[in-house]
């Protein structure tokens, strides 16, 4: 089984995409695409520096871009349009990747997706601006300590990577007091980027984005396709859209995306390019999994050969036969979790609760705020323990929907289906 990567901000590197000018159509399709984005591609991705590269307003346009331009190589590809052919089982993206994998799963066109990350880059930068924060990457450390140091200090985990590799974000004097007072173990290293993606304080840029959805017309997806807000296989086109507005201010959980990954049963994995982050935590997190960092035109043989070896011979066909039915639910803020255990052992795994039960509440500065179920379940997995500190979005519990009244049910199980 095959699943096809792309990459978010910070992967891009100046001059990467020189050689991919090499290959016949390429510079019309950037041409296409420079005018959609509203951005010089051309330039951003051959004689550009470090420094204009990570402009906001240029890197996110910059990476699509370049996902789309590898990914139509790997399939064939009319100029300025995405892949016209199956190429994987599943696609995932981290962050602004995730509008190249829903062009590749078949939700957007190239086209669209280009407008729409143009106006998600202005806007991000915008909101940057509008108040001084940034990103620190955290290497190592204990997980649960972690993550309650960075709650501790007022920021939020934008990106968990991995175990081992979490990003706090927020206001640069919390930013400064964490650096000060690290947890136990942990390495931190300030990023360089324009401010706390993936946070509270992108919250105008999410509207924005709302309003140039609003004029997007979103298929359901022809492939298996991960929502990074919590690993989850997104079935329907107007689900995976409102899930990519609302990630530009909640954190990208790469970590469940990999967890999935597994669930699956991935064989391989491509990483688009500017690839080689997305692969290097494949290759940590996913052993046995055969990992191909597409950099160069050089490695596109290579990337052909593993779609003919790894591509499931029935995916055409049977579509989301693969499609992992759980959801995860998610902290609604920041604070301790407490479970409600005292209702018979209600919400241990394995028990099956009803629409809108109460699974447990985050006890924050502000009050106490309920945990439940949006609909009749099977608890599958609690991944908190009662007490544990928790931020914001992150996953609480894996559930298994079950059809009743006003309940959701699987595709085979709806009426009609």
């Amino acid at each position: 089984m095959l699943i096809i990567t792309a990459p978010g901000q910070g992967a891009q590197t100046p001059g990467f995409l020189a050689p991919w000018l090499e290959l016949p159509g390429v510079a019309e399709r950037l041409g296409a695409f420079s005018e959609l984005a509203r951005c010089d591609l051309i330039k951003a991705g051959t004689t550009a520096s470090a420094d204009e590269i990570r402009d906001t307003a240029v890197a996110q346009p910059l990476l699509l871009a370049a996902a789309l331009i590898a990914a139509g190589e790997l399939a064939g590809a009319e100029p300025a349009s995405g892949p016209r052919e199956i190429i994987a089982d599943a696609a995932a993206g981290h962050s602004v990747g995730e509008l190249a994998a829903g062009v590749i799963a078949g939700v957007l066109t190239a086209d669209d997706a280009m407008r729409l990350v143009a106006v998600r880059a202005a806007a991000m930068a915008a909101a940057s601006a509008a108040e001084p924060t940034g990103m620190t990457a955290v290497l190592g450390g204990d997980a649960g300590a972690v993550l309650a140091a960075i709650d501790g200090h007022g920021l939020t985990p934008a990106n968990v990577n991995t175990a081992g590799q979490v990003v706090a974000a927020g206001a640069l004097a919390d930013l400064a007091a964490f650096a000060a007072d690290p947890p136990p173990g942990a390495r931190l290293r300030p990023l360089q980027v324009a401010g706390a993606f993936h946070t509270r304080y992108m919250a105008p840029a999410v509207a924005a984005l709302r309003d140039a959805a609003a004029e997007v017309t979103a298929t359901d997806p022809a492939m298996i396709l991960l929502s990074d807000a919590d690993g989850a296989a997104v079935t329907t086109g107007k689900e995976w859209l409102e899930r990519i507005i609302a990630q530009v201010a909640a954190p990208v959980r790469w970590d469940l995306c990999m967890a999935t990954m597994n669930d699956l049963g991935v064989t391989a994995l491509i990483e688009l390019p500017p690839a080689g982050t997305l692969a290097g935590l494949a290759k940590r997190a996913l052993p046995g999994v055969v990992q191909l960092a597409v950099k160069t035109p050089d490695q596109l043989d290579a990337g052909r050969d593993l779609i003919e070896e790894h591509l499931s011979a029935h995916i055409a066909h049977q579509g989301h036969s693969h499609t992992p039915e759980w959801r995860i639910i998610v902290a609604p803020t920041s604070g301790r979790f407490r479970s409600v255990l005292e209702n018979e052992g209600a919400t241990l795994t394995g028990a099956t609760v009803g629409h809108t039960a109460e699974l447990g509440t985050v006890v924050a500065r502000g009050g106490e705020r309920p945990v439940t179920a949006p609909w009749p379940a099977e608890i599958l997995e609690w991944l908190v323990e009662d007490g544990d500190p928790v931020s914001e979005g992150q996953p609480l519990v894996r559930i298994q929907p079950k059809g009743g009244p006003g309940g959701w049910a699987p595709p085979e199980e709806r009426e009609g289906a």
